[in-house]
């Protein structure tokens, strides 16, 4: 277990933290945009891969300028996030209703991955490291648009498409 003395041994820990949940995400939005019936949503999770691969890239910046490995600490909040997800996507659900679930379970990620940067964001500028803040206030802007996007998908196609399952066209 690491001591966490400082706010700076508090930032280093989040972004470990940070670093294994977006390796864990990036494992996990295949599966998403495999089991997803709509081709917006399945688009939308194929995107955000991309997005988190940028984003990984980012947390390796921030260690590199804290002059700190690259390395994360297993994150089991997001462990538990994907867990619920999979679990979700074994049940026997219509292609709709499991494309609304999936949505849940994408916003539950980006709401834990908001949290996230918005804490390392807010140590790294008390810190005065603002090449770090930066950094993650990229990706903290990246994970509230995605956010929107799944709200917004949500309420314009996939949920009424589970209310009314089989009614509509692909």
């Amino acid at each position: 277990m690491t001591k966490l003395a400082t706010l700076d041994d508090l930032l280093v820990h989040e972004l470990q933290d940070l670093y294994d949940a977006e390796h864990q995400i990036l494992k996990a939005l295949p599966k998403m945009a495999k089991a997803a019936s709509s081709d917006a949503l399945r688009n939308a999770f194929q995107l955000h891969l991309k997005q988190t691969e940028t984003q990984i890239g980012r947390l390796e910046q921030a260690f590199a300028a804290l002059g700190k490995p690259a390395k994360g600490t297993k994150c089991d909040g997001m462990a538990g996030l994907i867990k619920e997800g999979s679990k979700m996507m074994a049940e026997d659900a219509s292609p709709e209703v499991l494309d609304a679930a999936l949505i849940a379970a994408a916003q539950k990620v980006e709401h834990y991955e908001i949290a996230g940067y918005g804490c390392v964001a807010t140590y790294a500028q008390m810190l005065g490291r603002n090449e770090i803040r930066e950094l993650l206030t990229q990706t903290l802007d990246e994970e509230e648009a995605t956010d929107e996007k799944l709200t917004e998908l949500a309420e314009s196609l996939i949920n009424v498409r589970a209310e009314h399952p089989g009614s509509f066209a692909r």
